[in-house]
């Protein structure tokens, strides 16, 4: 199902160059399943016209709050009710304002103020130096106070030549924002480390040994973890995947590499996710300069090495994280999975079968605790991934009762 099915947002633009992104963003939330109501200040028109928007949304854009289009000549009412919420993008340093201090002189501020419980979504958009100003972080703070959730701004290049902070989030970032605020925030105020993808083992410079797998379990449970309210830190091993947006990526190799970054940051973790297929064994005998090959060679005599068992090793910290652990089977799921939970001495460890899972997007889970086991339906992996927060989230609520 589309992220955002069933959901309708007012959009709100005001003046400003970042107008363009809006719409991509208006595109990419429709192909979520979204339907948007558009609504522009005077000062928006100037850097992109309404028909723009009225063609991509397939909706009337309103300017106007005397506009006749309304049956009762309230759109400033009418809109907001049965919106699931006002989005704000751009929204410009004198719109802040105006949310902080209640104005309501067009039909954009005229809705926020009478928007009721809808929740009012705001991606700021300026000059770096208009962002840091003092009136404009109380401004800020001051809407933030009143139950508006900011999001943004972005660092980077502004159209003004200038580099800061006070660029609004990219289409794609703005989108992940928004289906993020729709979702549970069951891990709200939580640390989260989270292992993915292979880890690659270097027989010589360019050759190595590794595991099948694409990283894309691993990557889904970061991103829901942090839709869920998580500051997540993902180590991953080398994958073709971009970071999922809000998420702090390491980026490692080998196995080795894995255990020194988690190890470093397993004690700040509240929780911690073993999702990457690590490799058992490290090559000992690897070759500083690349192996030749000729007519007559035989091939290398490898020599192998047990890598650190990361998972093992995390749990056993006095004090650390609510451990989660991964086993991915080809037979006897239920028997090798439990024997694994109990061997690494986790309170939760989720097991699938590969012919299930490997380069595919879907997967079907099944939970292993002391509770027993629960096998979740076949699902998109972010589907499942947003089951399995759902699990940790009730599970960590459990062990800290029982401290």
């Amino acid at each position: 199902m589309p992220e955002l099915a069933n959901k309708r947002i007012v959009l709100g633009l005001t003046g400003g160059i970042a107008c363009y992104k809006v719409a991509e963003y208006v595109r990419r939330a429709q192909d979520e399943g979204a339907t948007i109501d558009v609504v522009m200040t005077e000062a928006a028109t100037r850097f992109i016209t309404p028909v723009t928007l009225q063609a991509l949304s397939g909706r009337p854009v309103w300017l106007d709050a005397w506009d006749t289009r309304a049956h009762n000549n309230m759109a400033h009412i009418n809109l907001t009710r049965g919106a699931d919420a006002v989005v704000i993008a751009p929204a410009s340093t004198d719109f802040i304002a105006k949310l902080a201090h209640g104005l309501a002189d067009d039909l954009l501020s005229t809705l926020c103020v009478a928007r009721g419980s809808c929740p009012l979504l705001i991606a700021p958009a300026m000059n770096r130096e208009m962002w840091l100003h003092p009136a404009t972080q109380r401004n800020v703070a001051q809407v933030q106070a009143d139950g508006a959730r900011l999001l943004g701004p972005a660092e980077g290049d502004q159209a003004c030549g200038e580099t800061g902070s006070g660029r609004m989030l990219e289409p794609h970032e703005l989108l992940a924002e928004t289906i993020a605020f729709f979702q549970p925030k069951v891990l709200a105020g939580t640390r989260v480390l989270i292992t993915a993808g292979p880890t690659s083992e270097a027989i010589d410079p360019v050759r190595v040994i590794t595991n099948r797998s694409s990283g894309k379990m691993g990557y889904a449970i970061a991103r829901a973890a942090h839709e869920a309210g998580a500051t997540v830190t993902l180590v991953s091993g080398p994958t073709a995947l971009d970071a999922p947006y809000g998420v702090h990526r390491i980026n490692v190799q080998s196995a080795r590499d894995m255990h020194q970054a988690v190890m470093a940051q397993a004690p700040h973790a509240d929780v911690f996710i073993s999702v990457a297929a690590v490799a058992d064994w490290h090559v000992s005998n690897a070759s500083p300069v690349k192996l030749k090959k000729t007519a007559d060679s035989l091939a290398p005599q490898l020599e192998f090495a047990p890598n650190p068992d990361i998972l093992a090793d995390v749990a056993a910290l006095p004090n650390g994280p609510y451990c989660v652990g991964f086993a991915a089977e080809t037979d006897n799921l239920i028997k090798h999975a439990d024997q694994k939970r109990k061997r690494k001495g986790v309170p939760l460890l989720v097991g699938n079968l590969v012919q299930h899972a490997m380069d595919s997007d879907t997967t079907e889970l099944t939970l292993f605790s002391d509770s027993g086991q629960v096998s979740l339906s076949p699902a998109p992996k972010l589907t499942a991934a947003r089951q399995l927060v759902d699990a940790i989230a009730t599970g960590l609520q459990r062990s800290a009762t029982n401290r």
